[in-house]
């Protein structure tokens, strides 16, 4: 899918972000989710929207990306009867896990996954704000590489002047908001 699901979600999604300037780094603008996760309304808004999605309820698990993608992910798995499974900064999971390394926008990172508990699963992945796409693109091959099979990715939204969505070609991408 293509930008937003419903126009007048967009709308209510736009009005609660909150923009910070030169975080984490100068230069950079940061789209701060926190006032639309506060406000109960447009944050259930949301997961039900997301909970329509058909590759949402085809999942066996929610994948979500550290930070942000977890509340997401846990709110979303519950509205479709699914399983959480973390993506998570490197040398936080017990082992045994998988990692991949990745560039951002600002640095680089590493993120990894449990063995064993994707294999062979059906997950769906979302996150917060899809910017340049690094992040999305090293977890698709990460939970390839684990042996999940994605069904699709959703995020709440989508800086489309960065062109992110051109990196995740191929999949299923779900925006509620596209800036």
């Amino acid at each position: 899918m293509t930008g937003a699901l419903d126009p007048s979600l967009a709308e209510v999604i736009a009005a609660r972000l909150r923009d910070v300037p030169d975080f984490p780094q100068p230069g950079v603008l940061f789209k701060d989710i926190a006032p639309l996760l506060a406000d109960a309304a447009a944050f259930n808004a949301c997961i039900d929207a997301l909970a329509e999605l058909p590759a949402a309820y085809e999942a066996d698990l929610i994948a979500g990306v550290e930070a942000r993608g977890f509340v997401v992910a846990a709110a979303l798995a519950r509205a479709v009867d699914a399983g959480v499974v973390p993506v998570r900064k490197a040398g936080k999971l017990p082992p045994p896990t998988v990692s991949a390394s990745y560039q951002l926008e600002y640095g680089s990172a590493e993120i990894e996954v449990p063995v064993g508990l994707i294999e062979g699963k059906k997950v769906y992945l979302v996150d917060d704000v899809l910017a340049t796409g690094g992040t999305l693109k090293a977890t698709l091959g990460l939970l390839a590489l684990a042996g999940a099979e994605v069904t699709g990715i959703a995020v709440l939204v989508e800086l489309s002047f960065l062109n992110g969505r051109e990196r995740l070609t191929g999949h299923d991408l779900t925006a509620l908001l596209t800036i």
